[in-house]
């Protein structure tokens, strides 16, 4: 019902030819298609569309492909999934102007999906993640969440997603709508009753300090912890100057860490919502966020990624999701993974993704991207999640 092939190489054709001759139906319902950024969006997609002419591609860019047989981040990499069955195959809802208000895009497309959707059903958001190429401006998903959510009026579906991006360097990102490549876009896969997910949440962060206050912050960029500049409190937490010239390798060290539920029970991963640290400016004290949902007098602490963690996470992860796996109803395994986790980024010894790929039960297909952000459910509502592998499971009712 649903198949997937992976690729590598650096002509698009070839690397599209590679994928077609992997998939036996000659006409699918739709194909779910991510690509390495260092391959043109226009051509791909073209090549796409030629193999399979009257099929609409939804997907994009991604830092990378995951898949049973081959993963990597070389920028050459193609993943795609063909839905050939009516009863399981989504329907692709587009919202474009993320670059006139994230929010606002996010409303449009939850409206969208009000008027599609019933209770309760699966929907896979994907958004172009970079707003500005090159100059490490995002279009912030906590944004297009908050409206999306507000556009559905209280309808409840179960929302997973992630946003896109052509490399590890934040450098660009696009998206395929079904019929051609834009910019500034969100797309919301949309799937029939028929349809469910279950979603495990994959972590690797823990807390090296104490609870503070964000005292002063404006959007995404914190400028006080505890009345103190707030660059100047993680680095002496750290022990550690932190950031080259830009700042921008900041990220690779610490994220702040919000805890939910009771502040004094033991560590749980899974009670935080981390968020990456973009860039500091050393002038101003401050650090930037990857996403601007933090408040003033919000209680945080420095989170160190760690590896060892992050790698015994998803040991853990993949062996609670093989548990939920039945393989009489299981369709598809989704993992939305973030970009930092790769090895390249995090310094890891293992190769995270490698560790899903060999421990997943393999009777279920799956297609895997490196994301800028990841969106899961959590305490009920979905949220945008950083440094974190997300791992959903496609069922049938």
């Amino acid at each position: 019902m649903i198949q997937v092939a992976y690729a590598r190489h650096f002509e698009a054709a070839r690397v599209v030819r590679l994928c077609a001759g992997q998939i036996d139906a000659p006409q699918p319902r739709l194909v779910l298609a991510f690509c390495g950024g260092k391959h043109a969006p226009d051509e791909v997609l073209a090549q796409l569309r030629s193999a399979w002419p009257d099929t609409p591609v939804v997907g994009g860019s991604a830092a990378g492909a995951i898949g049973y047989d081959g993963f990597g981040y070389s920028g050459l990499e193609l993943i795609v999934a063909a839905f050939n069955d009516p009863d399981i195959t989504p329907r692709a809802l587009i919202e474009t102007g993320l670059d006139n208000g994230d929010f606002a895009a996010g409303e449009r497309l939850g409206r969208q999906v009000a008027a599609a959707a019933r209770p309760g059903a699966t929907v896979l958001l994907l958004f172009d993640s970079v707003a500005v190429p090159g100059q490490f401006q995002l279009h912030h998903a906590s944004s297009i969440v908050e409206g999306f959510e507000a556009g559905l009026q209280g309808l409840p579906v179960q929302l997973i997603g992630g946003g896109l991006l052509t490399d590890m360097n934040l450098s660009d990102g696009w998206l395929f709508d079904g019929a051609q490549v834009r910019k500034h876009a969100a797309a919301a896969l949309v799937f029939p009753s028929t349809v469910a997910a279950s979603t495990v949440v994959l972590h690797g962060c823990r807390p090296v300090s104490t609870f503070m206050e964000i005292t002063r912050i404006d959007g995404a960029e914190v400028f006080e912890l505890d009345h103190e500049p707030a660059l100047t409190v993680i680095e002496r937490m750290l022990g550690t100057t932190l950031g080259g010239g830009e700042g921008h390798d900041l990220s690779l060290l610490a994220t702040l860490g919000q805890k939910h539920g009771d502040p004094f029970a033991p560590y749980n991963e899974d009670d935080y919502v981390n968020r990456l640290i973009l860039t500091s400016n050393r002038a101003q004290g401050s650090i930037t966020l990857f996403e601007p949902d933090f408040r003033a007098g919000a209680k945080v602490q420095i989170m160190s990624r760690d590896n060892s963690l992050m790698l015994q996470s998803v040991r853990d992860g993949v062996a609670r999701a093989n548990a939920g796996i039945d393989p009489a109803t299981a369709l598809l395994n989704i993992y939305i993974d973030c970009a930092g986790r790769a090895s390249a980024r995090s310094g890891a010894h293992l190769e995270e993704a490698e560790l899903v790929v060999k421990n997943l039960n393999r009777s279920v297909p799956l297609i895997g991207f490196y994301s800028g952000v990841e969106i899961a459910p959590f305490e009920g509502y979905s949220r945008p999640l950083d440094w974190t592998g997300v791992l959903a499971t496609l069922r049938r009712n």
